[in-house]
Formats: structure tokens, C-alpha cells, sequence
């Protein structure tokens, strides 16, 4: 991948000055010349370019995106420079889309939670045997392998968010304050279920390379996860969102097998309300993940989306599925301000998995 092109003439630091083009002053916080419109941080964007495109030669796939993507902070919106990185980072997301592992390297980067995923067995042997199978259990083990890779590796990722200060402090005040209200069981329990959740935010941004802090707990609200960047289109943004309940299917899964294995009524009660809370989450109203996903959906999509599920709210009673039915039937009709997105089909059919099998193990 070759750097973008960057023109040259212009003040190193963006702490105001003239403009070694032209001689206009720099006002402090611009990111280009107003008179000649050459760029203030010329010099640090070809050493981020050079990096980022090293990064990707080498297939450390998240290093190139998250140097990219700090580029673009850089740049003016509307240059050119920000439209051709911008069209680096979508074909570095196609190559991980297409299986391509987001680092080639064995110590994760710091801060990197999704580095550890990649001493998992090759997925090119998942893949083939994912392939070999016909029946529509191919389609969910497909676009929901993050239940598979929490059961092999995912206590890699998830144990590093214990060294995060603000995210022990603040899962500890939580896990105090529903201890008071449910016991000790449960309130672990959902806890880890909630953390778990975020985790799987967390992969996802360090996958595509963008900031983010670590999760942070509020009492009675649940958590979240602050970007420091955000994502280029509605496919990124759809892809973050959707990570949280597809974790906490995975959780939410074990928590029900283990209930069955133990015959533990407290693992019960927990794997029904973690599958609760990410069906509460698909519902398709922004800032919920279930409005991160819909952006990524044209009408018509989600339009069949509400056809899906309103014949599994007829069929399971699943209260929250009849409110994300009714919303996704209200949004196949809404006059969008943003271009409508290339139908992702992808996002469709785990948005709709996801709420189909939750749907089916918050009944339990």
C-alpha cells in the first residue's frame, strides 16, 4: 500500500506560526495553510504513512488501521489526503473481513485485547470445515464464531481488561451495589456477563485499529466503552456494535450450559437475564448496538428484518422482540439524511441471528 500524497511546505506542529509556504500565520488547532491550504502536520503524516504503510506490507493489520486512522486526525475533512486513507482503511478492513488475522505478530500491542486471538488454531481450517457443512448451522457458527473463540481463547483478551484501574474500581462498586439487591451469585454473575459484553466492544475496536477506552461500570446502567476515534462508514460502525451482544451471546450460552450441566437454578437465572439484556440492546434505537447495526441496513433490509422477526415474536411471545419488529418496521420507512449504505447482508443476517437465538434463551 503506498503512502498517500501529501504536499509539502508547511509548519511541523500545530501550535500556530506562519506557514513556511506562503507566510500567512497558522492560527493554533488548523490543519491547513487557510491561505494555501498546505497541510500544518506534513512532517508527522509521512512518518505515519511510512509506518502504517510497513504495518500492512507485514500483515499487522491493526497497526496499519490504527496508524490510519491517526493520520485522518491530522487532516482536513474535506482533502484529498483524507479520502485516500479513508480508502486505505476500508480495503485493510476487507482483508480482515476476508479472514486475514489483524496482526502477524505473537505478543499482542499494548492495549491491543484482540492480539491474543491470533495463537487460536489457523481459521483456515475452520473455514473449510464451516464449508462443509450444508445446513443452516453453517450460516451461525459462520457469523457468530465469537461463542467458539470465547470457549478456546477467549480468556486471553478478557483477562487483560483486569489491568485497566478504572474498569476493576468500577466493576467492584457494581458488583457491591447488586450484591445488596440479589446476593452474591447473581450479582458476580452478572457482572461478568455485563463485562463480558464490553469486552466484546473492545475486540472489535482493537480489531479495526480504533481507540477506545477500557469498559467502565455504572451501577444499575450496565457499562460502556468511550471512543477516542470513531468509525469511517456505517459498515465499522455496525461491525463495533454488534460485537457487544454477539460476546454476550457467547456468555450467555455458557452461563445456560453450565446451568444444565450443574443444574444450577443461580446460572439459570443469570444465562436468561444476560440474554435479556443483548436482546435489550439490538433494539434499533441509537445509542443502543441494535442503532449502530441499522445503519448499515438499506429499507428494504430492515424492513425484512421487522417481517422476520415479527413471525418469531408470533411464535416465542418474546416481548422485546416484538419492540425491535416494530421499530425496525417504523425505520424501513424513514427519510434518511446520510446516503443509504451498499446492502451488507453480512450485518443482516447476524443482527437477525443474533436476536433470533437470544430471543429463544431469554424464554429459558
Amino acid at each position: 500500500m503506498q503512502p498517500p500524497e501529501l504536499r509539502s511546505g508547511s509548519t511541523p506542529e500545530a501550535v500556530g506560526g506562519p506557514c513556511s509556504s506562503c507566510g500567512l500565520f497558522v492560527a493554533p488547532g488548523l490543519l491547513a495553510c487557510p491561505q494555501c491550504h498546505v497541510l500544518v502536520h506534513r512532517t508527522e503524516l509521512e512518518r505515519i504513512a511510512s509506518a502504517a504503510s510497513a504495518a500492512g506490507a507485514r500483515g499487522d493489520l491493526a497497526e496499519a488501521l490504527s496508524s490510519w486512522r491517526h493520520a485522518l486526525e491530522l487532516l482536513p475533512p474535506e482533502s484529498k489526503q483524507f479520502a485516500q486513507i479513508t480508502g486505505s482503511i476500508r480495503t485493510l478492513r476487507a482483508r480482515l473481513d476476508n479472514g486475514e488475522p489483524p496482526t502477524s505478530s505473537l505478543l499482542p500491542l499494548p492495549g491491543d485485547t484482540d492480539a491474543a486471538l491470533t495463537t487460536a488454531p489457523p481459521r483456515t481450517g475452520w473455514r473449510r470445515f464451516r464449508a462443509a457443512i450444508s445446513s443452516g448451522l453453517a450460516v451461525v457458527l459462520f457469523k457468530l464464531k465469537s461463542l467458539w473463540l470465547l470457549l478456546l481463547t477467549g480468556w486471553k483478551p478478557l483477562l487483560l481488561g483486569f489491568t485497566k484501574l478504572g474498569t476493576l474500581s468500577s466493576m467492584l462498586l457494581s458488583l457491591g451495589v447488586y450484591w445488596r439487591f440479589y446476593g452474591w451469585p447473581f450479582a458476580l454473575g452478572l457482572v461478568i456477563c455485563i463485562y463480558v459484553h464490553e469486552m466484546g466492544h473492545v475486540v472489535a475496536l482493537n480489531r479495526l485499529g480504533i481507540a477506545a477506552s477500557s469498559p467502565m461500570f455504572i451501577p444499575g446502567f450496565g457499562a460502556y466503552v468511550r471512543l477516542k476515534q470513531y468509525p469511517v462508514d456505517a459498515d465499522e460502525d455496525a461491525q463495533v456494535g454488534l460485537a457487544g451482544p454477539r460476546w454476550g451471546f457467547g456468555i450467555s450460552v455458557l452461563a445456560f450450559l453450565a446451568a444444565r450441566l450443574l443444574h444450577s437454578d443461580a446460572l439459570g437465572a443469570i444465562a436468561k437475564t444476560s440474554a435479556w439484556i443483548n436482546l435489550f440492546n439490538l433494539i434499533p434505537i441509537p445509542p443502543l448496538d441494535g442503532g449502530r447495526g441499522f445503519r448499515a441496513l438499506g429499507n428494504t433490509q430492515r424492513l425484512l428484518c421487522a417481517a422476520v422477526l415479527g413471525v418469531v415474536y408470533a411464535l416465542t411471545k418474546q416481548g422485546f422482540v416484538g419492540i425491535i419488529a416494530l421499530v425496525a418496521l417504523y425505520r424501513g420507512f424513514e427519510l434518511r439524511k446520510e446516503t443509504q449504505p451498499t446492502p451488507n447482508w453480512r450485518i443482516f443476517s447476524e443482527y437477525v441471528g443474533l436476536a433470533i437465538m437470544l430471543s429463544v434463551l431469554s424464554l429459558r
